[in-house]
């Protein structure tokens, strides 16, 4: 990275403190809601920790989701290019361009403002996102992750707070008991790692559990004739049971049992294995090798005990 390139320090940068959060929230009568998953950051530190993780400069434009009052937002604007900020809430996306405008008001055109719910956007304005960064509400963190690198392929990396047993999940690796769904549909777009752990006490209000930082990097799906539609089929109806061999737990997905078993030998695995021992690439091979014309059975809906 040149001299040109570097990105300028945010330590000198005005940011939110705890009173001045509390105050910002007090006068716009915002009281955090479990509906949208609010717990402001209030530490400083935390933010500019996020911001030297996420890696991004000057030439980065970012996509903050869920800025709230703005504590992330004032850390990523002296830093890069421009920071489009996505808020569902109406009374903070109104006030959050008042705040930029009155702590750095040179950094007030690098905002961009759009007021939606993040799981409806698929399209932003001005220059195409190269990085996610945010503190994403706990309640949405997987689908919202997911569905930005989906839509927006210009994304070479993201840096999320997220739950900790979130953001392991998301992390894990083939073989350990976290491995799930999350793990391989994130692994379809990046490579992914836990990038660090943040207590309770820089929220407001402080959460009943633990903060994680988790880090993608994008790099090409894996290489297969199946789409990326077929290929999480195949993984949801995996781990529908998770605890079946992979001849049972795909059998609806293949339309029978032995259909499921013949797919699985065509992609050189063990019709005995069970899914949380395979990585994203074998997952395509199996959705590769489904029967053509094979008709996936609806399966049986699961009132308690699976999540995704």
């Amino acid at each position: 990275m040149t001299k040109k390139d570097a990105a300028p320090d945010v330590a000198d940068a005005a940011l939110l403190g705890a009173a001045q959060v509390r105050e910002l929230a007090e006068r716009l009568d915002v009281r955090p809601t479990k509906q949208w998953g609010q717990n402001f950051v209030v530490d400083a530190n935390t933010v500019r920790k996020i911001v030297r993780v996420a890696g991004v400069g000057p030439r980065d434009v970012v996509v903050e989701v869920g800025p709230g009052l703005g504590s992330l937002t004032l850390a990523l604007l002296p830093v890069v290019k421009h920071v489009t900020a996505v808020e569902v809430d109406p009374r903070l996306a109104g006030a959050l361009e008042e705040t930029v405008r009155s702590l750095q008001p040179e950094n007030v055109d690098k905002l961009r403002l759009v007021a939606a719910d993040a799981l409806t956007v698929t399209k932003l304005p001005g220059p195409d996102p190269t990085a996610l960064v945010a503190n994403l509400p706990y309640n949405i963190s997987v689908p919202v992750v997911l569905s930005f690198l989906q839509h927006f392929p210009t994304l070479e990396r993201v840096l999320v707070m997220v739950q900790l047993e979130v953001a392991e999940r998301l992390a894990a690796r083939p073989g350990s008991k976290i491995y799930g769904v999350p793990s391989l549909k994130a692994a379809w777009y990046a490579d992914v790692e836990l990038a660090g752990r943040v207590g309770r006490n820089v929220f407001w209000p402080a959460p009943n559990v633990d903060s994680g930082l988790v880090s993608f990097r994008r790099r090409k799906p894996p290489t297969t004739t199946a789409t990326r539609e077929e290929v999480f089929r195949c993984i949801d109806a995996a781990f529908l049971q998770r605890r079946k061999a992979l001849r049972g737990a795909l059998a609806s997905w293949a339309g029978s049992a032995d259909a499921a078993e013949q797919a699985l030998v065509a992609a050189g695995v063990d019709p005995r294995t069970r899914g949380e021992q395979l990585d994203i690439t074998t997952f395509a091979r199996i959705a590769e090798a489904r029967p053509s014309g094979a008709a996936e059975a609806k399966p049986r809906v699961r009132r308690r005990g699976h999540t995704s």
